[in-house]
């Protein structure tokens, strides 16, 4: 029988982070570096992503970066492929990349809609796809983690947001999460989801100005906004081991938000 430091350990392990060169992303990959794995992150921006992983290789973290923009079908396979060829596995998937969008429904631009489904629902479906069957489902485990958000447990109050896209990505992805968890199973994959509430970060900036900070902070129990320790935890437990037994599930790391 194992200790509790050995469940949560990740030595040996390798990890993807798609989004992950700065915010939650970065947050994340840190986390699973610091309890030992091996990682790789994505992003569109090569800069950005070089300062994450300088950023990574200072916290002693084995860290490398691929460029690559996940909307397009076309560079999903390579981009796995390339992952791979630097891993040589992959034990985690963190499916992290997303987009938003703020517009009254009926002034939505088809446009912008299709942006935000493709990435946050299309690019996942074909990510872990690739993942699932080059490396996952032939060695019979895996474990992916899929960034959700409490938007997709819920609509927005009354004069806050207008993310009717995000928002139902989000849902989307939820269902996404326990269908999955339900076909994957008998591969040895588990398959869960972290829903953060607000966080400061650049998607979260223009929402944190226009409804105020005090005022989000108000509306959670815990009276706070998510911080830059928050999601490690979570993640390091949906990654180890600790959490075999766990899969189609959704946490909320919102300060209390969506209990209330």
């Amino acid at each position: 029988m194992r200790t509790t430091q050995e469940l949560f350990s990740l030595q040996g392990k390798t990890a993807l982070v798609t989004g992950g060169s700065r915010g939650l992303g970065l947050q994340m990959a840190e986390a699973l570096g610091e309890q030992g794995a091996r990682v790789v992150i994505s992003a569109r921006k090569q800069e950005e992503l070089d300062e994450a992983v300088a950023h990574l290789t200072a916290r002693g973290i084995e860290a490398s970066a691929i460029a690559a923009d996940l909307q397009s079908e076309a560079n999903v396979q390579p981009f796995v492929e390339e992952a791979l060829r630097r891993l040589g596995q992959i034990d985690i998937l963190v499916n992290n990349a997303g987009a938003s969008w703020g517009a009254p429904a009926e002034e939505h631009p088809l446009e912008a809609w299709d942006k935000v489904m493709n990435l946050n629902v299309r690019s996942i479906f074909l990510v872990s796809q690739a993942v699932g069957k080059l490396s996952m489902i032939p060695r019979r485990y895996g474990k992916i983690i899929n960034i959700s958000s409490i938007a997709g447990l819920a609509g927005n109050a009354p004069g806050t947001m207008s993310t009717i896209a995000y928002n139902t990505s989000k849902g989307a992805l939820v269902n996404f999460t326990r269908t999955l968890a339900g076909e994957w199973g008998r591969h040895g994959i588990t398959v869960n989801s972290i829903a953060p509430g607000f966080f400061p970060s650049k998607m979260t900036k223009g929402v944190l100005a226009s409804i105020g900070v005090d005022r989000l902070a108000q509306g959670a129990p815990l009276g706070r906004l998510g911080d830059d320790e928050d999601l490690k935890g979570a993640v390091v437990l949906f990654a180890s081991d600790a959490s075999k037994h766990i899969t189609g599930q959704i946490l909320a790391i919102d300060g209390g938000v969506s209990a209330v």
